[in-house]
């Protein structure tokens, strides 16, 4: 195990900036996830980490030791792809064993290794068979112990579930989380979804074309979006962002004052809730017409317009009543309101 320190680290690809000056402290065992949409710099800051891209600019290490001329083989890290990169004429046996026996480990400690490995991802029955004959769960399973066998100081993971349908990512973020607690191994993560984001990390990073917008944990940053693009990112669906100009379609509580300039009001949708009595105690206060009611389960979200055409969403619990052109009062406490400024940068309500 061993942490990771990257400072001040740029990537350029001709006259683009792809990272501009990334600097970041990952802990001894820590599970930090990359999160951010496509193009934003989160495979290739892990690529630069894994060895895989080389850096313009700054400083990668890992375990204290500077690695931004190692080759990704000396870095003592093991990677998970979401193709899996299996060997396919190999059984799940070898496969798990080729990278031990290029390094020329001892045949007993491939053995324990492998064994070890495949009780913890529950593919001992698998291990005789081919990976055309294994599922797609079943396949990144066999990725993953690829990599545990290493017993490397780093697992780098480059958005493994994305070719797993729905049900089997859910499965699979849970083996991932229990295996890393498990096992105590710093692991850096990428994805581009905010759901699998939330569940899986420690600490959550998010990227936007090429800088970081927040670090934190997933609660501070669904709780307190530092900017605009955190608080549409974490959280599905996005928070509602309502600019100042649309302020004549709605009503804050006396005391509340938005910050100078074109401020941005932020509420997210299970925040808000259909408006009862004279609300005395309700710090914001709007009427919605509504577009579509979309039933989820347990609860529904009503999509709407507020009298100005600025669009807005709220949740209500179990089978809404609420019919499309319906006009509905809705509110939030004080707690919920989140403010912006100009620049997109949160401020105290």
């Amino acid at each position: 195990m061993a942490n990771i320190v990257l400072n001040d680290v740029r990537k350029k690809y001709g006259n683009i900036d792809a990272i501009k000056g990334i600097s970041l402290d990952i802990a001894d065992g820590e599970f930090l996830v990359l999160v951010g949409p496509s193009g934003c710099g989160k495979s290739t800051l892990l690529r630069m980490i894994a060895g895989l891209e080389s850096i313009t600019g700054g400083e990668i290490s890992i375990g204290g030791r500077v690695v931004n001329t190692l080759e990704p083989s000396e870095r003592d890290i093991a990677m998970v792809f979401q193709n899996y990169a299996l060997y396919p004429h190999m059984t799940v046996r070898q496969n798990l064993a080729y990278g031990l026996k290029n390094r020329n480990t001892p045949q007993a400690e491939i053995d324990r290794r492998i064994s070890d490995a495949a009780k913890a991802l529950e593919i001992e029955t698998f291990l005789e068979r081919k990976p055309r004959q294994l599922s797609g769960g079943q396949r990144q399973r066999v990725a993953m112990g690829r990599a545990i066998v290493r017993e490397p100081a780093a697992f780098l993971f480059d958005e493994p579930l994305s070719n797993l349908d729905a049900k089997l990512r859910v499965q699979m973020r849970v083996e991932i989380k229990r295996l890393q607690k498990s096992l105590q191994t710093t692991s850096v993560y990428v994805t581009h979804d905010q759901m699998e984001a939330m569940t899986l990390a420690d600490r959550l990073v998010v990227l936007n074309s090429g800088v970081i917008e927040q670090v934190g944990t997933p609660i501070e940053l669904y709780e307190k979006p530092a900017t605009t693009f955190v608080a549409t990112f974490i959280g599905s669906p996005s928070m509602n962002l309502l600019p100042s100009l649309s302020s004549s379609a709605w009503s804050l509580a006396p005391d509340i004052n938005l910050p100078q300039g074109s401020a941005t009001l932020g509420i997210r949708p299970e925040d808000l809730h259909v408006a009862d009595g004279d609300g005395a105690t309700e710090a914001f206060r709007a009427d919605v017409k509504v577009a579509a009611v979309e039933l989820v389960g347990a609860e529904s979200y009503v999509h709407g317009h507020l009298t100005d055409g600025q669009p807005i969403i709220f949740r209500v619990a179990g089978r809404s009543r609420i019919l499309m052109d319906d006009i509905v009062p809705v509110a939030a406490s004080r707690q919920a309101l989140h403010l912006f400024d100009e620049a997109g940068r949160r401020k105290d309500a």
